[in-house]
């Protein structure tokens, strides 16, 4: 899996119309910066509205999962997410000039297809992964649907149905590495039944549906007589059944392509968890209303994790910021920069690190015969660690000037002592307002919390000091 988060290079732009609104549009894919993250805009709508590609945004679960936010709505998002998780593509933005994203052949396989033709940029941000603590379930006992995140330091998913037709009868299907999902679980396009596609139809659903978008699968005899009614209401002079069950003979991409299918709408469903994920999932008979209600205990477990975790520190992992971007958005220098790399940078929180040796100046009077780094200077360095959040909120950073404004609650619980490796974390507590910051920062020695603060910080124009 990347360690470094990606977006497009350039824009790029599919055409076609939304499986349920029968709409047409345009959805143009563009770049967008670190910690952007997903986000759909309706440039059809006055103001050119933005929706947040996240569970709490979910607004129905009609035969997909539409979200809505800023007055602005947007239907069957899971391909297009599917499709960005699949390529491990972290910030985008979805400009989209109707309600939905068009349904194309009802797979992510064109999406993938249009996004190749740009390529991916990397960008100087670590993946903000979510990796699953412990077990995460969703049991839905009245439907017979399970479904369940397990620990694993990579994304796997497995997904099994069970629909009771002697024509799909029980499927699975795998993915154990998301580096496969292009070429094994992409292509694979939504389905039905015969005996729900007169329902979808009568729904006002599935406008758009259409036999070469969309499987039909046949589990019972169809006579004539209503294969006419049913060319009729597809619009088509003609349609016929395949021996396998398949209306209109279309060839199955894959033997088990509605169950590959199911695990394409997982993956899109679970994108609105709002980070890329590391863990097990494991799914029996899964669908949108339970994938949305398995995303949002995930994302509660995330929340709660956030402000009660240790970050975890890995030497081996190329940091965010070394010392020298440290040194072009902080202004501090020699003896009072310290910090020495940043691990991890969102437009939440903040994780950096600072290697106490012997030779550090403080040491030299605090105290020569029983070196204890000072708790002020804890503090400092928790605040530089703020500082480099702060400005991250801003688009030219060496033009502001940061100010200490307020320090709440500071607690000293360990001493700090030469070899330690002390990592700091800070996280917004509300957000940005008139240029004032206020956070709660922690310091850790070896999992330990050695002390801990609310603190408030200004920022402020140089060419207004």
């Amino acid at each position: 899996m990347n360690d470094k988060q990606h977006t497009v290079k350039a824009p790029v732009t599919v055409r076609g119309i939304g499986l349920h609104t029968g709409a047409e549009a345009t959805m143009t894919f563009c770049p967008a910066p670190v910690g952007h993250g997903y986000k759909f805009q309706r440039v059809d709508l006055p103001g050119e509205p933005i929706v947040d590609a996240d569970v709490d945004n979910v607004v129905d679960l009609s035969r997909g999962t539409t979200i809505e936010q800023n007055g602005a709505r947007v239907n069957t998002v899971e391909h297009t997410l599917a499709a960005l998780v699949g390529l491990q593509l972290d910030n985008v933005l979805i400009k989209l000039s109707g309600p939905e994203p068009p349904i194309m052949d009802g797979s992510s396989y064109e999406f993938i297809k249009a996004l190749h033709t740009v390529g991916f940029e990397e960008q100087n941000a670590l993946r903000n992964y979510y990796v699953i603590p412990d077990t995460i379930r969703y049991v839905d006992n009245a439907r017979g649907v399970e479904l369940a995140a397990l620990p694993l330091s990579d994304y796997r998913l497995t997904v099994m149905v069970d629909y009771n037709s002697p024509v799909l009868g029980s499927q699975h299907a795998t993915l154990t590495d998301i580096n496969q999902f292009e070429a094994e679980i992409a292509s694979s396009r939504t389905f039905c039944f015969l005996h729900e596609l007169e329902y979808l139809y009568k729904s006002n659903l599935i406008k758009g549906g259409d036999l070469s978008n969309a499987i039909v699968v046949v589990d019972r005899a169809v006579g004539e007589d209503e294969l006419d009614e049913l060319a009729a209401m597809l619009g088509k002079p003609k349609v016929s059944v395949k021996k396998e069950g398949i209306l209109n003979n279309v060839d199955l991409r894959h033997k088990n392509e509605p169950a590959r299918h199911k695990l394409l709408d997982i993956v899109g469903d679970l994108a609105l968890v709002g980070r890329p994920l590391k863990g097990q999932i494991l799914a029996a008979r899964p669908g949108h209303a339970a994938n949305v209600a398995f995303a949002k205990r995930i994302k509660k477990k995330m929340l709660e994790d956030r402000t009660s975790a240790v970050p975890v520190y890995d030497p081996s992992r190329e940091p965010v910021m070394d010392i020298n971007r440290i040194m072009q958005v902080l202004p501090h220098r020699y003896p009072f920069l310290l910090l020495d790399k940043v691990i991890h940078l969102d437009s939440q929180m903040v994780t950096a690190v600072k290697n106490i040796t012997m030779n550090e100046p403080f040491f030299q009077g605090h105290f020569p015969g029983n070196p204890v780094m000072p708790g002020v200077l804890q503090i400092e360095a928790m605040a530089q660690t703020g500082g480099i959040l702060v400005m991250n909120t801003v688009p030219d950073p060496e033009n502001y000037w940061q100010y200490f404004l307020g320090i709440e609650n500071a607690r000293f619980r360990k001493k700090v002592l030469p070899g330690d490796t002390v990592v700091f974390h800070c996280v917004l507590t509300a957000p940005i307002k008139r240029g004032i910051a206020k956070m709660k920062g922690q310091a850790f020695v070896n999992g330990k919390v050695v002390c801990d603060a609310e603190m408030s910080a200004a920022i402020v124009r140089k060419d207004n000091v």
